[in-house]
């Protein structure tokens, strides 16, 4: 059985608490710093609070008298009385006595386009935002009128979170194709414009004619089809090709005379308008937005940059500290050359999880992703929710009467199957369908030189619903703060160590002396490999992260084979924090380290420490060959031409035999994906932007150092053994020449 993650119902507020500011109505629209919750109540009261991916929502409380007499969604038509009446003038010609019937209708109305709205789904009393209710009742798409799905329904109540939440720039949603996103911030978009004055509304998406064809084909549709009473004053033509403006015509219905004393009439428009720009690094420069929508933003290819325009156009949200409009983002992903690793950096850095001491992400957005299981053509039923499992004999119907019979869950997995023998197709349908993250940054494979397959074949494993990569995030520390003594380990969110296997009690901190030097007592059972870096501060503030790996060996140990167990990647405010770090890890696992030598500042801190003999020397080389240099600190080079390739031989040795599926249903235990992508990303002529490969791979030549020991010069140098023969005859014996 299917057990989705993308929802949990939370209960992170006493309940007496919980009842009291209830029952005073204390709760406001917004951000409640005190709980930490975003409270989309307008009433005072909440109900359910949701946590979607990290972020808490607080929903308004369920009616407690609530009947319906319809089973799901659907919506209901304008009155007949009211469909001939296109714009507030012809309702201001309306005669009174048949406008005072439609008063209440019309209040009711706004009410639900403010509050929300609550309606039975199946038997279960369901929420929707009144921006979602606006969408489902009176927006046209290409299909008619939308239907309701639950998936759509958090998105909407996710991208209202973030428009109360003042802490936050707006969202950057993460989809699968035909997902509706198009649709919906088309029908946001004029929503929003349609109720505020003296504002703007931007589009921007992949190009200038993705975001006419948004504009022209969505949003005007959708605009002139609202009813009259949400429709304001309009200037320009009905269907304009490059903005949609509310506000008084300057040459029509300035002043109107509506009484026979002719007396005249102001008439008040919104004066906003909705309008499109051309893709760029600096579209809507210097503009004041209330909303931009950025469609296809994981498209943008070069030149165009989505994250230099996002840092232009951010200014265009705010007014000094406060934030005055919201971006609704939202883009399946290409490959990361064609804009995808733009993107995801993007969608990265507004992680809710990570937030600054303001409160905000790194971008300011808040990253949504919902997996295609939930949105997905074909899998929804009548009542909008997807049909994860298979359904049985008797199978569900979805919204047009259609049986489906088979859950969407196998059907996905059906058709991935198909695609196993052509990787580059199976990676366009894993970003155009993400069942995963990982699956919506899926690389090309052309220009790997490792086995893709095998790599994606274990992400997708770790990824997998049925099974969890076992590693504890974590921190090195010495006992007691006692440097040079005992190490221990202490999980911690925030710690910057992956570790999926601890040693025993009796392999840890181990350690041999010889000589006054110490070496460590488990070099039979695995090691290290590191790439550093020397220098703390960089002049752009990035510079390349340290990284480090331990990796099993198969030994008759207590310790998993051929297993990466530790996976370190980060950059410390100090490079002496680093060095600290590594050496921890060292010490207490008793492993030796292959470290490149060519930044050395980390060997002679372990030489400086008095750690010399946990430094491996090259493999390649024996002793009376190493330069001084290596005699005294060791380590092995990048620059030689035959240690990168040995290097780039090593990782494949070791994905052939330990990664991915390798028969009887068994799969191998590298359980870092972030190590997986950095080979599935690795090129061999620019190693210096591959940490974790780098680090990895030399892990593995170090547990196979035996391959690179050097081979003796060993030359036969004939020895002349000459034997003297004699002559015997006679009384002396006469040498024969």
């Amino acid at each position: 059985m299917y057990e989705q993650t993308l929802l949990k119902i939370i209960e992170p507020i006493k309940k007496t608490t919980l009842t009291r500011l209830n029952r005073g109505k204390k709760w406001k629209y917004g951000y409640d710093k005190d709980h930490d919750i975003v409270v989309l109540s307008k009433t005072g009261v909440i109900g359910e609070i949701y946590d979607i991916q990290g972020f808490k929502i607080a929903l308004p409380k369920a009616p407690q008298k609530f009947k319906s007499k319809t089973k799901k969604w659907g919506k209901v038509d304008l009155p007949k009385e009211l469909k001939n009446i296109k714009t507030i003038f012809d309702w201001r010609v309306y005669p009174d006595e048949h406008k005072e019937k439609w008063y209440g209708y019309i209040d009711e109305e706004f009410k639900r386009r403010e509050e929300g709205y609550w309606f039975n789904n199946n038997g279960t009393p369901t929420y929707i935002t009144g921006s979602h209710y606006m969408y489902l009742q009176w927006s046209k798409i290409d299909v008619g009128a939308p239907d309701f799905r639950e998936a759509n329904r958090l998105f909407f109540i996710f991208w209202e979170a973030c428009k109360a939440d003042k802490r936050c720039y707006g969202m950057c949603y993460l989809k699968n194709r035909r997902s509706g996103f198009s649709f919906m911030s088309s029908a946001e978009t004029v929503n929003l414009a349609t109720i505020s004055s003296d504002s703007r509304y931007g589009i921007l998406s992949k190009s200038g004619a993705d975001a006419k064809k948004m504009f022209t084909d969505k949003v005007v549709p959708i605009s002139t089809n609202y009813p009259f009473f949400f429709k304001p004053i309009q200037d320009g033509m009905d269907r304009p090709k490059s903005e949609l403006a509310y506000r008084v015509p300057s040459t029509k219905f300035t002043r109107k005379k509506i009484q026979s004393n002719e007396k005249l009439e102001e008439l008040a428009g919104l004066d906003t308008t909705i309008d499109w720009k051309n893709t760029g690094d600096n579209s809507y420069d210097g503009e004041k937005l209330n909303l931009l929508v950025h469609d296809e933003s994981g498209k943008w290819e070069r030149p165009d940059n989505i994250l230099n325009n996002w840092r232009v156009t951010k200014t265009c949200l705010r007014l000094g500290s406060r934030i005055i409009g919201k971006c609704l983002m939202g883009s399946t992903s290409n490959a990361l050359d064609k804009g995808g690793s733009n993107f995801k950096k993007l969608y990265n850095d507004s992680d809710v999880s990570r937030r600054n001491r303001n409160g905000q992400t790194k971008s300011g957005l808040y990253s949504l992703f919902i997996p295609m299981e939930w949105n997905y053509e074909g899998f929804i039923d009548g009542f909008g929710f997807p049909v994860f499992d298979n359904p049985g004999d008797a199978g569900r119907l979805g919204p047009d009467g259609e049986l489906i019979d088979i859950g969407v869950i196998d059907s996905w997995e059906n058709e991935a199957d198909g695609l196993r023998d052509d990787q580059d197709a199976l990676n366009e349908f894993y970003r155009q369908f993400p069942r995963t993250t990982e699956h919506a940054f899926r690389d090309e494979s052309k220009s790997s030189i490792f086995n893709l397959m095998k790599i994606y074949e274990q992400i997708d494993y770790n990824e997998g619903s049925r099974h969890n990569a076992p590693f504890t995030i974590g921190s090195f520390q010495w006992v007691n703060g006692i440097k040079d003594s005992k190490v221990v380990f202490h999980p911690d969110p925030s710690g910057r160590f992956k570790v999926s296997w601890v040693p025993p009690s009796n392999l840890q901190n181990k350690q041999i002396t010889k000589n006054g030097i110490k070496f460590p007592g488990n070099d039979h059972v695995g090691a290290f490999g590191c790439d550093s870096y020397d220098i703390s501060g960089t002049v752009d503030g990035k510079g390349s992260k340290g990284a480090l790996h331990g990796l099993t060996k198969f030994s008759m140990e207590d310790a998993p084979p051929s297993t990466f167990f530790l996976e370190y990647i980060a950059r410390p405010q100090t490079a002496e924090i680093f060095f600290e770090d590594v050496l921890m890890a060292l010490v207490f696992y008793g492993m030796p380290l292959l470290c490149e030598n060519n930044k050395p500042r980390l060997l002679y801190y372990l030489r400086r420490r008095g750690y010399r003999g946990y430094s491996m020397n090259r493999p390649d080389k024996s002793w009376n060959k190493l330069s001084k240099a290596e005699k005294e600190v060791g380590g092995i080079p990048n620059s030689s031409e035959d240690i990168k390739q040995a290097h780039a031989a090593a990782i494949e040795m070791y994905i052939q035999g330990h990664v991915g599926h390798l028969g009887d249903g068994n799969y191998g235990s590298v359980y870092f994906n972030e190590l997986l992508n950095d080979w599935a990303r690795f090129d061999i002529n620019k190693r210096t932007k591959h940490d974790a490969s780098i680090s990895s791979g030399l892990a593995i030549m170090a547990c196979n150092r035996h391959l690179y020991n050097p081979n003796p010069d060993r030359s036969a140098t004939p020895i002349n053994i000459s034997v003297s023969k004699y002559n015997n005859k006679g009384i002396m014996s006469q040498i024969i020449e």
